[in-house]
């Protein structure tokens, strides 16, 4: 069984299962929101819920064909009959009074909806009658809505032609009147209602009339020479609504107990015919003592919320609303229920007509049509309510006792708080949403049903979107000018989450919204700083919420964005001097605030005074001091921040680009691994088959790949002149001509004209050249600072921040290429053609190739290397160089003074000229920007109070942690119960493989079967269980660098990994060997000044997952800690040694860290205490380089130190000398020491591997491969023990990867 479980850590599963504690306790590093987002804003929702076009019916025209006492010969009417028409019977008063009296009725029922419309009857009209009505109608109401009703229980039905029926003059003839002049009278938008048998026939004509107008117009688009397209053109019927009584073939119920116009009823006295139809079910027999009569006189009004008769009404609309908005497409719920107050209403009651119609074998139809919801859930509520209601009825009347209201809301409101509380994510809509938007009506419910819909509105972006689809806005808006104190924290809340769809503490919230405000909104700037926003945020920079923090910081930088006066109100308050308190706050998002608003700070374009200017220089160097910032997302806002500067000082900066330039061609880089022969570019490998690299996300521009292009365009454009000497930087020189790319086989054209090769070697040139040959700007100066802080973020290990930097860098060399190009093109004479007459047409092409020079056409680049090349250094010491020749004066060859911008106009030049300043200023602020403010935002659409996912026991994430947790606690148990046994022999080969380059460094995942194994700038993946390659992908450092460490971060958790190269750079990735696309999490600088040298220690590293501390050391003079969590520096121990640190070991629970150097002495530092005493012990037995100090983690644990010369050394930490010596091998390469095992291995560049244990014994000495041919094993370059399995992994320069263990049997 041992040795299956020693394979498989995952079986065994019988055991007691408990994960450890511990396992949970461990923070986990690099999680955080802001390493595994983008940094960007929400995704802006489509805002279906915005009317943009609110109508309103204005017009009615009521048009009746009664015929009161003749009936219709096609309907044979049963006896007795329905008779009432608007609650009337026309036969109990003689015809004339009785049409007059149920016209009148019906407009009176109809105004309870629409009080301030225009109503005309029409009484048994002609059809000239109904053509005035309408076309009058039409007329007034210009674009709004008008209706048109239509009560055709006089006349016979609707024919299938089209037709309804009126009167002649002498009502001695039914004449039909056709749909198509009743539309082209109508014109749209419209609403028609036809009360009348067969009206869906109506509804069927019209439509075919509908299309047969749509077809006609496009006839006379097409062809204006038509017949058709000579008459006026018909109205299209696109905005028409129907309702109609019933189907095609259906006739109107004749039930003597119903009126004769039931749909009329409906659609405008709904509760009425509700209660009596109610009466008439055989359920209302549950209800004793309720009559017809009794309903009559229910007591109240209408829209009296407080009396019976308007509770039920109220409790009705949110019913039929509520099954509308379950029911309907989004779409048109909001076209039907919400642009028109009239529409909104008939359709509410037309859904309680089609429940009772149906009842009585009647379809009601309506164009557009909706689904059918006569047996909705929610009309058993409204049962419910109207049968309370009804209960009362007669005691109330009788006895007058009070009115009980009806539970209905506080039962819904019980619902939505159920639907909230339990369930899932991904679940249907809560239905009682629109209920909850009708309680805040009331004042007895308003506070709860807010909280809910606070809770509700929490669930993200979605449920907001819900929200206002309903119809939350106004409702909101409403409240927000209430007086009640309580409703504000509570409208507080859901107006931030409002607002951060549109786009924790209430003053947070208060601080978001006013950041809102005043995003790119004058106005609202203007509006906070009367309101003395700024010293009130200056006051809140310091308090102990991040959030706020970070939200104030945010606040400040866009009142006083491009708004000069509010950032002079700043400079009177110091408040750029208040937030550099913020640039080194212990949470990054609040650093990367503060840097945003000490940006737009300094990018103001006013006018520039001396003050203003040292102010600026002051911010920029305080912002320069964040240039190695732990954190990418920081140092990314930095560059923004500094493009902003380099914007407003653009001359300044062009001066300095030019000098770079100048000094970069003039030097060589004295870097041993720098290859100068162009043919040796690409990271080569010696290896014959190179496997083809995984792509990487982060990795849209890997750089290996073009290296080579890049390099040589650059080399082409700083070439050195024919003599050898170097040449000014001339526009011949720069020109990436389109012939010379086509050599270089270069498929695009956008290359920048500084290629990242060009500004690493400025880079470099600047932190180890004097430079004191520079003219014009003293080398210390502001401008030549700043430049030196961008060339060295364009070579960040990040690579969203070099690119940026890129972006900006390259757009002030192309500015200051063109500005010594144009005089000297128009100096040759023959050249003015092909020269850019002026920059204004540069700048346009910028706006199209992304900020990359646009390509001259072949006729320009052709003759410009022939320019002729003006000696290198006559230019002006005082000025940028634009100095003008005599062979004719360009346009742009005016001496400048020095604080102008690079391309105002000059002294005499034309107007139009002089706005293209703003379009370069343009293109570098749209090219260089983060979503930092709107990724910001984000957290106030996601949930706030949700439980995080993690802590809900049912999640799947959690889940998932359990399993990682058990697997883990399996694993040390198991291999604590080999190791205890004694592991007597260790040379077992479990796995072994060609790796894709020569490993330099191998670590194994402490949990997973899983090994990774770099090489100088790649990353292989082996799973040592299988044999299989998981992945390979690209580190993305520069060719000159090589990975040097390793670790795995929260390997008991999500593993990261991180990798650590020669030139200080610190990479973590995610999502490596699962066949997912490896990301790039965060990278750093995590030691400055580390020159790449080809022998030394490179960079070393110790990561303490207790603590979330990563210790760096390396070819320094200090051991640099860095917070994790705070993603920030936060201590430097001084090594006090003249020599490299070569290993670095350390021990959480005492503070101690070892180190062992290169001169041989292992040193002992205790973190706790000052900078200067905190080296507590400094061993120096050994003669030669220290290959490996390792401090054991007990609370007695020695110091085991080797050195070169294989002497193994014991330490106790308290005593001066050794405790122990063994000798091993000569020649030393590699060592590692199992933390579990008590044993060593050592590789030897002579070929073999020996395994020791803690007495020196050999157990196992390894000199050949397995297998067929056995061969020998290469000089070994790398090893490594697993944590917990007796397993060790070794490479060798014959790029083979193999992994021994314990013997089976002991397994």
């Amino acid at each position: 069984m041992d040795a299956e479980l020693l394979h498989s850590p995952v079986v065994g599963l019988a055991e007691e299962e408990e994960a450890d504690m511990s396992d949970w306790n461990l923070p986990l590093a690099f999680m955080k929101k802001r390493h595994s987002e983008k940094i960007e804003g929400s995704k802006a929702l489509a805002q279906s819920w915005r009317m943009k076009d609110r109508m309103k019916t204005v017009s009615v025209a009521l048009v009746l064909c009664l015929n009161v006492g003749v009936d219709p010969p096609d309907v044979v009417k049963t006896s007795p009959c329905a008779r009432l028409e608007c609650w009337i019977d026309p036969l109990s008063m003689s015809p004339q009074k009785a049409l007059e009296t149920i016209g009148a009725n019906l407009q009176k029922q109809y105004e309870n909806w629409q009080p301030r419309a225009r109503y005309k009857q029409s009484l048994d009209p002609t059809v000239d009658e109904v053509k005035k009505l309408c076309t009058s109608l039409r007329r007034n109401a210009k674009e709004e809505r008008v209706l048109f009703h239509y009560n055709g229980h006089g006349v016979p039905r609707p024919t299938v032609n089209g037709e309804i029926w009126v009167f002649n003059k002498n009502y001695t003839q039914y004449i039909p009147l056709s749909i198509y002049d009743l539309q082209t009278w109508m014109g749209s938008p419209s609403i028609f209602v036809y009360d009348c048998s067969n009206a869906g026939i109506i509804v069927k004509s019209f439509k075919q009339f509908a299309l047969q107008r749509e077809q006609e117009l496009e006839v006379a688009a097409i062809n204006p020479n038509h017949p058709l397209a000579q008459m006026p053109l018909p109205p299209s019927m696109k905005n028409c609504i129907q309702l109609a009584a019933c189907d095609a073939t259906e006739l109107l119920p004749m039930n003597p107990d119903l009126p004769a116009d039931l749909f009329t009823s409906c659609l405008t006295t709904p509760i009425k015919i509700a209660l009596r139809w109610f009466c008439m079910q055989k359920s209302a027999k549950l209800v004793p003592g309720v009559t017809l009569d009794l309903i009559e006189k229910i007591p109240g009004r209408l829209n009296d919320r407080r009396t019976p008769l308007g509770e039920l009404n109220w409790i009705f609309t949110a019913i039929t609303d509520t099954i509308a908005w379950n029911v309907l497409p989004r779409d048109l719920f909001q076209k039907l229920f919400r642009q028109d107050l009239l529409v909104a209403s008939l359709f509410r009651n037309f859904l309680l007509a089609e429940r009772i119609m149906r009842s009585y074998n009647c379809t009601p139809v309506s164009s557009p049509r909706l689904p059918p919801t006569y047996m909705h859930a929610m009309w058993q509520a409204w049962d419910l309510a109207v049968d309370i209601c009804l209960s009362q009825l007669p005691t109330i009347i009788e006895e007058g006792t009070a009115f009980r209201h009806s539970p209905f809301f506080a039962e819904q409101l019980t619902a939505f708080q159920v639907w909230l509380t339990m369930g899932v994510e991904n679940r249907n809509p809560p239905e009682q949403l629109p209920i909850v938007l009708q309680v805040l009506l009331s004042q007895v419910h308003r506070l709860r049903a807010l909280d809910l819909l606070g809770r509700f509105l929490d669930l993200g972006p979605w449920a907001v979107s819900l929200a206002l689809s309903v119809g939350i806005f106004p409702y909101v808006l409403k409240l927000l000018q209430s007086s009640a104190r309580e409703l504000r924290p509570l409208l507080v809340f859901i107006w931030a989450k409002i607002l951060a769809v549109d786009s924790a503490e209430h003053r947070t919230m208060a601080v978001f919204i006013l950041a809102v405000i005043v995003n790119s909104y004058n106005t609202g700037q203007e509006a906070c700083l009367q309101g003395n926003l700024i010293a009130i945020c200056l006051e809140q920079l310091n308090d102990p919420h991040p959030l706020l923090r970070q939200w104030v910081a945010i606040c400040l930088g866009r009142i006083w964005q491009n708004f000069d006066s509010a950032r002079w109100c700043g400079v009177r308050d110091s408040a750029h001097e208040k937030l550099y308190s913020l640039l080194s706050d212990p949470i990054p998002e609040v650093r990367c605030a503060a840097v945003f608003a000490l940006g737009t700070f300094v990018g103001n374009s006013a006018e520039r005074t001396d003050h203003s200017t040292t102010i600026d220089h002051n911010v920029a160097m305080m912002l320069a001091q964040l240039i190695n910032d732990g954190s990418p997302v920081v140092r990314k806002e930095l560059v923004v921040a500094l493009s902003h500067l380099v914007v407003q000082y653009e001359s300044n900066f062009c001066t300095v680009a030019l000098q770079f330039m100048e000094e970069e061609k003039s030097y060589a880089v004295p870097s041993p691994a720098n290859t100068t022969e162009t043919g040796n570019l690409t990271p080569v490998r010696d290896s014959p088959a190179i496997p083809r690299l995984r792509s990487v996300n982060s990795y849209t521009n890997i750089r290996a790949a073009t290296t080579a292009r890049n390099l040589n365009k650059s080399l082409q454009n700083l070439n050195l002149n024919e003599e050898g000497g170097p040449v000014a930087f001339s526009p011949g020189n720069l020109s990436t001509s389109s012939s010379a790319s086509s050599t270089l086989g270069s498929p695009d054209n956008d290359e920048y004209i500084l290629s990242f090769e060009t500004i690493d070697k400025m880079r470099r040139v600047s932190s180890y050249s004097s430079l004191n040959s520079l003219i014009g700007v003293s080398f210390n100066s502001v401008y030549t600072q700043i430049w030196r802080v961008l060339l060295h973020l364009a070579a960040d290990p990040f690579p969203e921040v070099s690119d940026l930097a890129m972006k900006v860098l390259n757009s002030i060399a192309y500015k200051a290429a063109m500005n010594t190009r144009s005089p000297r093109m128009l100096d040759s004479g023959s050249l003015t053609q092909s020269a850019p007459a002026s920059p204004t047409s540069k700048g346009t092409h910028i706006h199209q190739a992304g900020g990359s020079p646009p390509m001259p056409s072949a006729s320009s680049s052709s003759l410009t290397n022939e320019v002729p090349k003006p000696p290198a250094r006559d230019l002006p010491p005082a000025r940028p160089p634009y100095t003008p020749t005599q062979g004719g004066q360009a346009p742009h060859s005016h001496q400048f003074t020095r604080t102008r911008k690079m391309f105002d106009k000059g002294p005499d030049q034309t107007a139009e000229d002089g706005d293209e300043p703003v379009g370069h200023r343009n293109f570098i602020n749209a090219a260089v920007q983060t979503g930092l403010c709107d990724w910001s935002a984000k957290y106030f659409a996601q949930p706030v109070m949700k439980m995080p996912e993690e802590h809900d026991v049912e999640s799947q994430v959690r889940k998932e942690r359990e399993w990682r947790f058990l697997r883990n606690a399996r694993v040390r148990r198991q291999s604590q119960r080999i190791v205890q046994k004694g592991v007597t022999r260790l040379d077992d080969q479990i796995f072994i493989n060609r790796n894709p380059g020569v490993p330099s460094v191998v670590k194994f995942h402490p949990f997973n079967p899983c090994i990774a194994v770099a090489d100088k700038d790649s990353i292989c993946f082996w799973d040592w269980e299988k044999g299989d390659r998981l992945d390979y992908f690209y580190n993305g450092n520069p060719r000159y660098t090589r990975i040097t460490a390793m670790e795995y971060l929260n390997g008991h958790d999500c593993s990261l990994l991180l990798t650590a190269t020669d030139d200080g750079a610190l990479r973590i990735w995610k999502n490596f060997a699962d066949q997912r696309n490896p990301e790039m999490v965060t990278a750093w600088q995590g030691l400055s000044d580390m020159l790449p040298t080809t022998r030394g220690a490179g960079m070393v590293v110790d990561w303490e997952q207790e603590t979330g501390l990563l210790m760096t050391s390396g070819d320094v003079r200090v051991i640099r800690i860095w917070d994790t969590e705070r993603e920030m520096k936060v201590q430097d121990i001084p090594t006090g040694a003249d020599s490299c640190v070569t290993s670095l070991s350390c021990d959480p629970q005492r503070s101690l860290i070892v180190a062992g150097l290169g001169d041989g002495s292992v040193r002992v530092y205790d973190r706790r205490m000052a900078p200067n005493e905190c080296r507590v012990m400094t061993y120096r037995e050994h003669g030669a380089w220290v290959v490996k100090a390792h401090l054991q983690r007990e609370t007695e644990g020695h110091i085991i130190s080797v050195s070169v010369n294989g002497d193994v050394r014991f330490f106790e930490p308290r005593s001066p000398d050794s405790v122990n010596v063994l000798q091993t091998v000569k020649g030393l390469t590699a060592l590692d020491i199992h933390p579990q095992a008590n044993l060593f291995a050592c590789g030897s560049m002579n070929q073999f591997i020996a395994v020791y244990n803690s007495n020196g014994d050999v157990i196992s000495n390894i000199k050949y491969y397995d297998g067929f041919m056995g061969q020998r094993i290469g000089a070994i370059s790398c090893l490594a023990f697993h944590p917990y399995w007796p397993h060790l992994a070794v490479g060798s320069n014959d790029y083979y990867m193999s992994i021994y263990s314990a013997e089976k049997r002991q397994r």
